[in-house]
């Protein structure tokens, strides 16, 4: 369930936000983050900020501003 505290980011949300899905999957892979379940479901917005990595940074930032 998503809240508006932690949102439910998407691959949409990452491709929206210029990303490509192949570079998602490589990105996903280096920070542990379950691909699959990335496209299939989301993943919470937290996870992708607790990488501290700039793309999954600007890939929430992009999807709180929709």
């Amino acid at each position: 369930m998503e809240s508006e505290t932690d949102p439910i980011i998407t691959i949409n949300d990452a491709r929206k936000a210029g990303y490509c899905v192949n570079g998602m999957r490589k990105w996903a892979r280096h920070h542990n983050l379950d691909f699959k379940d990335f496209v299939k479901n989301g993943l919470p917005a937290s996870k992708l900020l607790a990488t501290g990595d700039q793309l999954g940074i600007n890939i929430v930032n992009r999807a709180k501003d929709k």
